[in-house]
């Protein structure tokens, strides 16, 4: 059996990461991204521009198994989104047609941010998706594009990212950050690595025939209250002063289930913030 392949339109921090897992595998991985010399050693760089209508001039010319969408915003305002997740997935769909590739499957990196409970719900797939800022709302009109594309698609909506040069919660709580206690403020994270071993995993699942779903959410076992996180951090890092400031209230509550996705198989290298954040601070990762 020929090693399949698979183009990754966006190969930033999780695309890297998930490319260099996927080489490991055995996979052809080509990579899109402005600057293909920080892309992985042994990713086939297609340098190109998302934002861009023209096809770049190093697009694959032979079939593509699979195509992974897993761009990020370079300008965090509601014209910004819509260039990189809305008319990015456009162009990459129009630069198939036009070299007569049409993937197995479409992976979709979505957001939990099309998530609105705010009171410590439990969320799942097939949760309501009821956005209110322009980031969700524009995440979900991506999402509908890639469901209408022609090709199988699946939603993949990662929670609140973090590892190696994601690290504001660890500055803020060196700081002294101040969190409410009261009503706990429920948050979601996944570990860089695990959000590229989920992505890795649904891709290896269809090459082996199982049937996806068209949605996934990627979060570790354990969603915690913000002030439980830092209250740990606090202990771990030896932090014993607090900022003069009030405390901190962020808005949004909610806690994702990943239990769709560990149904599939799969299963965090990272189970909860405490593992993740020590491999963070221990050099591990």
């Amino acid at each position: 059996m020929s090693a399949p392949s698979v183009l990754i339109a966006g190969c930033g921090d999780v695309g890297s990461r998930l490319a260099t897992q996927l080489l490991a595998q055995g996979w052809q991985v080509h990579g899109l991204r402005r600057s293909i010399e920080r892309l992985p050693e042994g990713v086939l760089g297609v340098a190109g521009d998302l934002f861009a209508e023209q096809r770049p001039e190093t697009w694959p010319s032979g079939p593509l198994d699979y195509l992974v969408y897993c761009a990020a915003a370079t300008e965090h305002d509601e014209a910004g989104y819509r260039a990189a997740y809305v008319e990015g997935l456009r162009h990459v769909l129009s630069w198939l047609r036009q070299s007569g590739q049409r993937p197995r499957r479409l992976l979709f990196v979505s957001s939990s941010s099309v998530y609105v409970q705010q009171t410590g719900e439990w969320v799942d797939e097939t949760s309501p998706t009821e956005a209110e800022g322009y980031s969700g709302r524009l995440m979900l009109e991506a999402e509908q594009v890639a469901l209408d594309s022609g090709i199988p698609a699946t939603r993949v909506r990662l929670t609140g990212i973090y590892g190696p040069g994601r690290e504001w919660l660890l500055t803020q709580v060196r700081r002294g950050y101040r969190v409410a206690v009261e009503p706990p403020l429920y948050g979601n994270r996944i570990h860089a690595d695990d959000a590229a071993g989920l992505l890795a995993f649904l891709l290896e699942a269809d090459r082996d025939g199982k049937v996806l779903e068209d949605c996934y959410i990627g979060v570790d076992d354990a969603p915690a209250p913000l002030a439980e996180v830092v209250g740990w951090l606090r202990e771990y890092l030896g932090v014993t002063e607090w900022a003069e400031d009030a405390s901190v209230r962020r808005t949004g509550s909610k806690r994702c289930s990943n239990a769709r996705a560990r149904a599939l198989g799969w299963a965090p290298r990272y189970p909860s913030f405490r593992e993740g954040y020590a491999a963070i601070l221990e050099g591990r990762c």
